[in-house]
C-alpha cells in the first residue's frame, strides 16, 4: 500500500504524508519540515546523474532531491514548497502531466518526473515553461504540485481553446496541445505585436487545445519579483544604510 498524502490547512497548507513500513516518497530539496523518528531522509539524484542535470537545467532545481523512507515502522512527515501558495495532489497513471518550473513538490516513488525535450519548439523559445527541456510525469501514483498564490483547475474541451498567461500556469495534461505566443492580436505584424506587448504590459500566453485540464495559480512569481525589486530599488537610495541592511536580510 502506497504512502498517503493529504493537505493540512486552507491557506498555504502543509503537505502531510503517512508512510507505512517500507514506503518511500521523494520531494524537492529542503521540502521536509518535520518527520517522525521511524522515517529516514537522504539526498538522492533521482533518475541518475543525467536526469538530475537535465532537471537542474530545465527548472533550476537542486541536483539532489530528498528521499524519505519508512525504515523503522509507520511514520508521518510534513512537507512545504519553497514559495508561498497552495498545493494540489494529482493522480498520475492514465493521465500524465507536464510541470512548469518550480511546480514539483513531492511524489510517490512509483512516479517519475523526467526531463524531456519539447516537441513544440515554438513553445520552447520563450517563457517559463522549461525552455527546450520540460518536466513530465511518468508511472502510476500521485504527484504534488504547488503554485504561487491560490490554485484553480480549468477544463479544456475540443473546440474551446483556453489562453492562459504563461506565468500563471502550474501544470497541464500531457495530452493537451499547446503553443506559446504574444498576448496580442494575430492580425498585426510580428514587430507590431512585440511593441504592443511591451507598451501594454502584456506578456507571453499559452494557448491550450484538445481535452484535458490545466492547473493555474493566482499570482505570477516573476511579476511579483519585479515589483519587490522595484520597491527595494526606489527605497534603498533614500534610506542610507537601512537599504543595505534590507538587502542583506532579503
Amino acid at each position: 500500500m502506497a504512502a498517503t498524502f493529504s493537505l493540512i490547512g486552507t491557506i498555504e497548507p502543509f503537505l502531510h504524508c503517512n508512510l507505512k513500513q517500507g514506503d518511500t516518497i521523494y520531494c524537492e530539496s529542503n521540502a521536509m519540515v518535520m518527520m517522525e523518528q521511524n522515517l529516514e531522509l537522504k539526498g538522492t539524484m533521482q533518475g541518475g546523474i543525467m536526469q538530475s542535470l537535465a532537471r537542474r537545467f530545465a527548472s533550476d532545481e537542486s541536483l539532489f532531491q530528498q528521499e524519505i523512507m519508512a525504515t523503522g515502522g509507520e511514520g508521518d512527515c510534513l512537507l512545504a514548497p519553497t514559495l508561498d501558495g497552495d498545493m494540489q495532489i494529482l493522480d498520475v497513471g492514465a493521465r500524465q502531466y507536464k510541470l512548469s518550473d518550480g511546480a514539483f513538490v513531492a511524489a510517490h516513488k512509483t512516479v517519475e518526473v523526467k526531463a524531456q525535450i519539447q516537441r513544440n519548439l515554438g513553445g520552447a523559445m520563450f517563457g517559463d515553461t522549461g525552455g527546450f527541456i520540460i518536466m513530465q510525469t511518468q508511472g502510476n501514483g500521485q504527484v504534488i504540485v504547488s503554485g504561487f498564490g491560490s490554485l484553480f483547475e480549468i477544463d479544456v474541451e475540443p473546440g474551446k481553446d483556453v489562453i492562459i498567461d504563461n506565468g500563471h500556469v502550474v501544470c497541464w495534461d500531457a495530452s493537451l496541445d499547446y503553443k506559446l505566443s504574444l498576448a496580442t492580436s494575430k492580425k498585426k505584424g510580428f514587430m507590431s505585436n512585440i511593441i504592443n506587448s511591451v507598451t501594454s504590459g502584456e506578456g507571453m500566453v499559452l494557448n491550450f487545445s484538445g481535452r484535458g485540464k490545466v492547473v493555474i495559480c493566482s499570482r505570477n512569481r516573476d511579476n511579483y519579483q519585479s515589483w519587490i525589486q522595484s520597491v527595494l530599488g526606489s527605497n534603498s537610495g533614500g534610506r542610507g544604510s537601512s537599504g543595505g541592511l534590507l538587502d542583506r536580510v532579503l
